[in-house]
């Protein structure tokens, strides 16, 4: 679009107040900052044909020309190099549609940074802390609308929030709505194992097996089959720290592998990792809420100026339309977003992000009506994600920018035809709806792709979401059912777990680490040989008498016992980290014990984790989170012990504590019906 000096033709605001036509300060402070951020843009890009002045832009102030704010975040976040770029194309093309561009920032916490370490505190909180700084920000200098450089973790549905939240604000007082596009920032490539340092992991797998260590060696050999990124690392600290243990390796050699794991892991321009997790999750949903435009949802190099205009030119199209401000059109999408989240096995972080959305769009709205939406009609699996066989986020990325298939326009299309219902005349950023979206078949089935389909047009399963649950011992919870393939399902199911008690995730870590843990369960004086005895019976369905395999198990000591059902996988763990509820501790991922859990060959297959806390990535096991009350609150995860009894009813989604007295009596489960905290302060 070329520059169009001619003021009667640019786009007005023709609804509310315009302070900047009625004071003065606005008019003299403002516009330097503009021409500030567009002499930085014509340098950084090299655009010579573009004409700007402080009069043009009081002009526009005092007509009330679009004034759109770019919104970034910060460079210490690796989503948000590529930021200063991006925002210069934003900034010109909003000066070229004859509208005033600002730029802000705000602060983005790293979720992988802040692992393990007390910046997991503040990790939940930041998106509130986000959500308030840019609805200050838009109302203290008076904001139309805003071209949103969306990150990761929490800034995407923080901006959301904020800005359909200020959307009705203004619109109950009788301002103009406020309208926004969002742009993903692109897919980080994954990095690779260099030769020379997959030879020597693989010769500590080598060592490993020398020492009759093989449980080490398969768990060095298991880290190589994966992209190589920031979670690979995590996976390898628990393995090699399991590996000095041993002296298998040095601990200097363990600081040396880290370090040249570290520096090959992430791509220098930055973006979202690639693994399916909050980032890309955020990126899935924001996109199903009609915020993003389709020349911008999935890349995997920055974007460029062609489509950044494109998303800026239908902006500015939509500006003076009240059914396209934020709020108007995250409630019209809602459907599609919770359809859209469960069919591609969305993050169960975003499950209190998406309710505080649309909570701030205006919708009394819980996690018991996320549930609601997403039974009304079954939801299949469209998803074919996978971090082992070359499916992440930057692979689908590069489907989509080969024109191969269109995003979650795609993912959209296949639910239709899977007669999954969707809002199709919802309205989006484009200026249009999704049926108008959908009109043009152009490469939009799944089946576009015939080499590695992410996307499938024929569901792996029928099923897939997170599911919510309830237990005798907890209200709410969550699961995220569509990362469990029916094997891993059936593993659990049904079955008894045995708790494993912390009640930190430092605790959790120390002891998940100790390769000497497992032996200290099998004598604790809290399981008895009955216990064992009846979750065999229960989890093989034989009795302890009729065992054909030799000794009766009767005749078993308990650690023999214990390390029977190890071995033949009969017993099962619920490893329960209380105390990382939003109130206690900002709740923290507990992403680190869990790849604790992964990197341990026993524990793997066989432990789940439970906590009030949140978690991330995948597990072998089930991982059951967002457990409420919290434990700060009183909620009877706090009172649980090492020892005590679950049923994991996970199709059923219920949890049970089974009362152990009538359990040991003559198998039978019963729910526990005594309140733990007067038994248990």
């Amino acid at each position: 679009m070329p520059n169009r000096p001619n003021q009667e033709a640019f786009v007005r605001i023709t609804r509310g107040d315009n302070p900047y036509s009625r004071e003065v300060q606005g008019k003299a402070n403002e516009p330097i900052t503009v021409a500030a951020l567009l002499d930085r843009s014509r340098a950084l890009l090299a655009v010579r044909d573009l004409d700007y002045s402080l009069e043009a832009i009081y002009d526009r102030l005092e007509l009330n020309a679009p004034r759109v704010a770019v919104i970034g975040g910060s460079p210490d976040h690796p989503a948000h190099i590529m930021d200063p770029e991006t925002t210069a194309r934003a900034a010109i093309r909003i000066w070229q549609n004859g509208g005033v561009p600002f730029a802000f920032s705000t602060p983005v916490l790293c979720d992988g940074t802040a692992q393990s370490n007390v910046g997991m505190c503040y990790s939940l909180e930041s998106r509130n802390a986000m959500t308030t700084m840019i609805a200050n920000q838009m109302e203290a200098q008076s904001y139309h609308g805003a071209f949103v450089i969306q990150g990761c973790d929490k800034q995407p549905m923080a901006a959301v929030a904020a800005l359909a939240a200020l959307d009705i604000t203004r619109r109950a007082r009788g301002d103009a709505p406020v309208f926004a596009t969002f742009a993903p920032a692109h897919v980080l490539k994954g990095g690779t194992f260099p030769d020379d340092l997959r030879h020597d992991i693989e010769a500590v797998a080598q060592k490993a097996e020398a020492a009759n260590h093989q449980e080490i060696a398969d768990d060095v050999r298991d880290g190589l089959a994966y992209v190589l990124q920031c979670t690979t690392n995590t996976q390898y600290q628990g393995v090699f720290t399991r590996a000095v243990a041993a002296g298998i390796i040095t601990h200097d050699e363990h600081k040396a592998f880290e370090k040249r794991l570290a520096v090959s892991t992430c791509d220098g321009k930055g973006g979202i990792c690639a693994f399916n997790g909050t980032g890309n999750s955020s990126r899935h949903v924001v996109a199903a809420l009609g915020l993003v435009h389709p020349a911008l949802e999935l890349l995997a190099e920055p974007p460029n100026q062609e489509q950044v205009n494109k998303a800026v030119d239908a902006l500015f199209a939509i500006c003076n339309e009240p059914e396209y401000s934020v709020s108007e059109v995250v409630k019209a999408n809602i459907e599609n977003c919770v359809r859209i989240h469960s069919t591609t096995g969305g993050s169960t972080n975003l499950m209190m992000h998406i309710v505080s959305a649309f909570i701030h769009a205006g919708v009394d709205f819980s996690i018991w009506d996320y549930d609601r939406v997403r039974r009304t009609a079954a939801i299949p699996d469209l998803f074919n994600y996978s971090l082992t066989q070359g499916r992440t986020i930057f692979e689908l990325a590069q489907q989509c920018c080969s024109g191969q298939i269109r995003g979650m326009e795609t993912v959209m299309y296949e639910l239709t035809r899977n007669d999954v219902p969707m809002a199709l005349g919802a309205a989006t950023v484009t200026g249009s709806t999704w049926k108008t979206r959908l009109s043009d078949t152009t490469n939009l089935s799944a089946d576009g792709v015939r080499d590695n389909p992410i996307i499938l047009s024929k569901p792996r399963r029928a099923f897939s979401g997170v599911d919510v649950l309830t237990g005798n011992f907890f209200e709410s919870a969550v699961v995220k059912i569509s990362g469990m393939p029916d094997a891993q399902l059936d593993e659990f199911d049904t079955k008894l777990a045995m708790v494993l008690y912390f009640e930190n995730e430092d605790d959790a870590n120390r002891s998940l680490l100790d390769a000497g843990y497992l032996d200290s369960i099998k004598t604790n004086e809290a399981i008895s040989h009955t216990d064992l005895l009846r979750i065999y019976e229960h989890n093989s369905g034989q009795k302890a008498s009729s065992q054909d395999s030799g000794a009766r198990l009767n005749a078993f000591t308990r650690e023999e016992l214990f390390d029977y059902m190890l071995h033949e996988r009969f017993i099962k763990f619920a490893v329960v980290i209380s105390g990382q509820g939003p109130e206690a501790y900002g709740m923290p991922e507990m992403f680190t014990p869990m790849q604790h859990i992964n990197a341990n060959r026993h524990l793997k297959k066989l432990a789940m984790i439970l906590t009030d806390g949140r978690y991330s990535g995948v597990s072998y096991g089930a991982a059951i989170g967002h457990i409420t009350p919290e434990a700060r609150r009183g909620g009877a995860i706090l009172y649980l012990q090492t020892g005590d009894l679950i049923q994991s009813n996970l199709r059923a989604r219920r949890f049970v504590l089974i009362d152990r007295t009538a359990l040991r009596a003559d198998g039978s489960l019963v729910e526990n019906a005594v309140d733990l905290a007067p038994e248990r302060k």
